[in-house]
C-alpha cells in the first residue's frame, strides 16, 4: 500500500501517532521536500522516527513517480508531506498514478497552513480563494493572482497568500547547458510579498484602474505557524514591507474589509512591533 502521511507544521513531534506507526513499519519512506519545509531538517526527523528517509525533490516526484511506487503493490511505502498531503496538487497526481497501477493507498491527515492560519484570529469560514505569490524576475512579473484577491475583497472574504519557495532550482544558464548545479534555497518573506503587492497596486493606478487593495489595507503576516517561535503581526500592507518576522516559512493574509468584532479584538493581540525595520533575510534552514 502507498501511504501519504501529513507531518503537520512544526517539528518532528507533530506527526500523528497513526502516522508514526505507519512510518516505522514501511519498507521505504520518502520525504517530499519542495512544496514546504519544517523548522527541523531531515536528520532530526530520522532520529525521531527511527527510520532513514529518502529525500524526494520536485523532479523525483513529478517525473520519476514510478520509482516511488515501485513494489508498493507488495510492500508498504510511505510518502511524507509537510502539512497535509492534499496541500499540493502534485500529491493527487501520485494517488492517480498509484490507482492506475492497482496500488491501494491511504491518507493520514494533519494540520496545514490552510486551517492553522486561524491562529491569527480571522475566522476560517470567511476566507476566500487562496493565492500564491511567486518571486518576480526581470522578465516575469505575473499579476494575475490579484484578480482573485479583488474577487475575495468584493465578497468580504480574506485572502491567504502562500509565498514562494525555491528549493533545488537551476539558473537558466545551467538549465540550458544541462548542468546539475542548483541555486541556494530561497523563501519569500512577508516583506517581499508586500513590496510586490504594492508594485501591482502602482501598476494598476498607472493604467487608470482602481485597485481593490491599497497601502492602508489591513493585512496579517505570519511566520513559522505551528512552531514554538511562531510570529504574527497585523498592520497595514505598507507596514508589512518592514515588519520583522524572522526566518521561513512566511504567509500573508489580506483581510476582506469588514471584520467581525471578535476578529478585530483578536488581531489587536498582534500589533506590528515598533522596532520592525528593514526587509528580512530570505535564507533559512535547508529541508
Amino acid at each position: 500500500m502507498l501511504y501519504l502521511v501529513g507531518l503537520g507544521l512544526g517539528d518532528a513531534r507533530d506527526i500523528t501517532v497513526k502516522g508514526l506507526e505507519v512510518v516505522r513499519r514501511c519498507s521505504r519512506v520518502y520525504l517530499e521536500a519542495y512544496t514546504s519545509v519544517l523548522t527541523v531538517g531531515k536528520e532530526a526527523l530520522e532520529e525521531f522516527y527511527g527510520r532513514k528517509l529518502i529525500l524526494a525533490d520536485r523532479e523525483e516526484v513529478e517525473q520519476e513517480a514510478d520509482n516511488i511506487l515501485k513494489d508498493a503493490d507488495v510492500s508498504d511505502v510511505a510518502f511524507l508531506v509537510v502539512g497535509d498531503p492534499f496541500g499540493a496538487t502534485t500529491h493527487s497526481d501520485l494517488i492517480l498514478r498509484a490507482t492506475s497501477l492497482g496500488i491501494p493507498y491511504r491518507v493520514i491527515h494533519n494540520a496545514s497552513i490552510l486551517n492553522a492560519v486561524g491562529c491569527c484570529g480571522l475566522q476560517l469560514y470567511k476566507f476566500g480563494e487562496t493565492v500564491s505569490i511567486v518571486f518576480w524576475t526581470d522578465t516575469w512579473r505575473p499579476e494575475s493572482f490579484f484578480d482573485k484577491v479583488k474577487k475575495n475583497r468584493q465578497n468580504g472574504m480574506h485572502t491567504l497568500c502562500l509565498l514562494d519557495i525555491k528549493v533545488k532550482e537551476q539558473s537558466l544558464e545551467n538549465l540550458i547547458k544541462g548542468r546539475k548545479i542548483y541555486e541556494p534555497p530561497r523563501y519569500m518573506t512577508v516583506n517581499q510579498a508586500a513590496q510586490q503587492l504594492l508594485e501591482v497596486i502602482r501598476n494598476q493606478r498607472a493604467r487608470g484602474e482602481e485597485p481593490a487593495v491599497t497601502e492602508e489595507t489591513l493585512c496579517v503576516g505570519l511566520a513559522r505557524v505551528g512552531a514554538e517561535d511562531q510570529q504574527i503581526a497585523a498592520g497595514t500592507l505598507q507596514q508589512m514591507c518592514s515588519v520583522a518576522l524572522g526566518g521561513p516559512l512566511h504567509s500573508l493574509v489580506i483581510t476582506g474589509g469588514s471584520l467581525h468584532p471578535l476578529e478585530v479584538e483578536m488581531l489587536s493581540l498582534f500589533p506590528v512591533p515598533e522596532a520592525s525595520s528593514g526587509p528580512q533575510s530570505t535564507e533559512g534552514p535547508r529541508p
